[in-house]
């Protein structure tokens, strides 16, 4: 017998290969193919395996869940959506973005006229401190993911715990306005690095999750992970050229 299981907190093929080998283990498990996209399981049985018994192995590989994709069935009929329009999954992101932009707004509302470098640098703030936010509160996690793609922790670990924290650096940096040319500069480079892995993996066409908010939100990493990038990378040259040849 075949069943199809849905599996969260998977963000990289190290949690795959985990979960897969747990899943194996257990006696009656004919086959197990896992995978980071829906559905993420498809087990072959040879006779059938309660779900809290296939919990159990998911959760000696990490801290994973997994559901059987029938209860889910409801949920995904529900989600899916119409040709041209934003992907489900996205719907967090773009909702974080709605936020950090609305309250960057709202921070002018007592002055006398809209401020665009303010905006954009209190957009950014905003952006560095929730991002990291959401890093931090699974930052091993975050770290694995995170290195699946990004050219700098494939190489250096290490560099996937350190990332959230240079995040909440330049959030209050951007909120202080301490250097905000050495501010714009570091982020500049920070984002750019990080957007040359997203390029490498969507022309390998490889299949990840996107780490950009830590494993609590889970979003694949596509062209809305390379915009989110680029947007940050982009804003932050245009301060630095508004510094330096418009304010003085």
């Amino acid at each position: 017998m075949v069943h199809k299981y849905l599996i969260t907190g998977m963000t990289c093929n190290s949690c795959v290969a985990k979960v897969k080998s747990e899943l194996l283990k257990l006696g009656d498990i004919e086959a197990a193919e896992v995978q980071l996209q829906s559905p993420q399981a498809t087990i072959t049985m040879g006779r059938h395996i309660p779900t809290p018994v296939l919990q159990e192995a998911v959760r000696k590989a990490g801290h994973y869940t997994i559901v059987l994709d029938e209860d889910m069935t409801h949920n995904r009929s529900n989600d899916v959506s119409n040709e041209g329009m934003i992907n489900p999954s996205y719907f967090p992101i773009v909702l974080i973005f709605g936020y950090i932009g609305g309250v960057s707004v709202l921070a002018q509302f007592d002055a006398k006229g809209f401020d665009w470098m303010l905006w954009m640098r209190h957009f950014m703030a905003g952006f560095f401190f929730v991002f990291s936010f959401f890093k931090l509160m699974n930052l091993r996690g975050f770290a694995e993911g995170y290195s699946s793609y990004d050219i700098v922790a494939e190489k250096f670990p290490a560099w996937g715990f350190i990332y959230p924290f240079v995040e909440l650096a330049l959030g209050i940096a951007y909120l202080t306005n301490i250097s905000p040319i050495g501010t714009n500069s570091a982020a500049f480079l920070v984002m750019g690095i990080s957007s040359i892995g997203v390029i490498k993996s969507l022309l390998r066409k490889s299949s990840f999750q996107c780490a950009c908010l830590g494993t609590i939100i889970k979003l694949p990493l596509s062209k809305v992970t390379l915009f989110e990038d680029l947007l940050m990378a982009g804003m932050s040259v245009l301060a630095i050229i508004s510094i330096l040849f418009f304010h003085q």
